[in-house]
């Protein structure tokens, strides 16, 4: 990783190139006062309070804590440190310092990176690997081309950035036969969370490349449409600038003339602005000027307008926390939770039975319940206009936040595709059910 890349933590418009030595220094000083706090929360009000900070400090989660199960990871800036710990003390609420020098985690990250693909020497699928947006398409191109009899490759159509933003459709009747359900996924929202896009392209191998006998019957029982990269300029600017960007890279200097870009997952038409966001142009939950300002979010509504009728289980896919989440963000319950619920259950439980010793149980319930209150979520949007399952699944990050060990990456989307089949299953069983088959 290069200084410049760690530079741009804060999302900051980069100043010209003539001022790149004094960069450098400010570079190293400023990314040595970054550090990550564990933070110890007793009960829903410690949550709360925690939220609270996270706005007006502009904390940065790296770890979704649930209260006396698992601790939250929050970055905290240097001029915020000791307000920060006071309030927590004057509060009662325990902590201790996790990451010392955020620096020093992203450096050594890079270069375990580096050591796993010197040590598979070229020998790598792109869901074995933390892939550029340049492989993530040049394997979904591969894959249609070399199944077209039940691949169709679609270019939604361009991000902010002028990138392609890709996805496949996968059905052995060229979804053609609607009593069979829609699975619809997509991963990569927040730019940062580089494990989201393996595990799906993971399920595009089973489903296409490798299936196996034991679940051929989600592969014909169930339409498919996965998109794997839905925010390709935030990822990029992770590769290139800032490994911890989060937002897209939308710019609109009537609104900010220095700070680029708005939270995906709080940019979508469902109680938009109202919980759980930010006013700060600049903050990571920073929702936008008005619902789908982004356009790589419409893509994703478009999808789900589009196949409504059919589509019986959307899931967008985050990192990290090891949970299912449903809706809705506002504290209300959809009048299906029950079953919800249920659906939910079945693919953390079957998760859980392939999960490493260290790794938590998932947790499973309404985003606001389990952890506080969101607004504009694309699990809530995908709830509201009329998916039965709608899910957010928070991936594994073994105490690593967003820089998941390279070492990781095939145990995530293995477990998780077990996760994904058993949902597939029994979502298709209520999709049968109600369309009376």
């Amino acid at each position: 990783m290069t200084l410049v890349r760690s530079s741009k933590i804060l999302g900051r418009k980069p100043l010209p190139t003539g001022f790149f030595p004094m960069i450098l220094v400010l570079v190293v000083i400023m990314l040595m006062t970054y550090s990550v706090y564990e933070v110890h929360l007793k009960d829903r009000e410690d949550l709360h309070i925690l939220h609270g900070l996270e706005v007006e400090m502009n904390l940065d989660y790296w770890q979704l804590g649930a209260p006396g199960l698992r601790p939250a990871h929050v970055m905290v800036s240097a001029e915020n440190k000791q307000k920060f710990s006071n309030l927590l003390d004057v509060n009662g609420i325990k902590h201790d310092l996790y990451m010392d020098n955020v620096a020093d985690v992203l450096n050594n990250h890079d270069e375990e990176m580096f050591h796993w693909r010197k040590t598979r020497d070229g020998r790598i699928f792109p869901f074995q690997d933390y892939p550029t947006y340049t492989e993530i398409n040049a394997y979904l191109e591969r894959i249609a081309a070399q199944y077209p009899q039940t691949v169709t490759l679609v270019n939604a159509g361009k991000s902010f950035e002028g990138r392609d933003i890709k996805y496949l459709k996968i059905s052995t009747t060229n979804f053609t036969d609607t009593t069979k359900p829609i699975y619809f996924m997509n991963a990569m929202i927040h730019a940062r969370e580089w494990v989201t896009t393996p595990v799906a392209l993971y399920a595009i191998h089973r489903l296409v490349e490798d299936v196996r006998a034991q679940e051929r019957d989600v592969l014909e029982s169930t339409d498919w449409i996965i998109m794997p990269l839905a925010n390709p300029d935030g990822y990029e600017y992770t590769h290139t600038d800032d490994r911890l960007w989060r937002r897209t890279r939308s710019y609109n200097p009537s609104v900010n003339e220095t700070c680029y870009g708005v939270d995906g997952n709080r940019n979508f038409n469902v109680s938009f602005n109202t919980i759980g966001v930010s006013s700060d142009p600049c903050s990571n939950i920073y929702p936008g000027t008005r619902p789908f300002s982004e356009v790589e979010m419409s893509y994703i509504r478009d999808v789900l307008h589009e196949y409504v009728d059919r589509i019986q289980l959307y899931l967008d896919i985050h990192s990290q926390g090891n949970m299912v989440l449903f809706a809705y963000g506002d504290h209300s319950l959809p009048p299906d939770a029950v079953n919800l619920h249920m659906v939910g259950a079945s693919m953390g439980a079957a998760i859980d039975v392939h999960k490493l010793p260290q790794a938590p149980f998932y947790l499973v319930g309404n985003s606001a319940l389990v952890l506080y209150g969101t607004s504009g979520s694309a699990q809530d949007y995908g709830q509201l206009v009329g998916v039965p399952f709608s899910f957010t699944l928070e991936l594994p990050g073994y105490g690593y936040g967003f820089v998941v060990p390279p070492q990781y990456i095939e145990q995530i989307v293995e477990e998780t595709w077990q996760g994904i089949v058993a949902s597939a299953r029994v979502s298709a069983a209520f999709y049968k059910a109600r369309i009376n088959i």
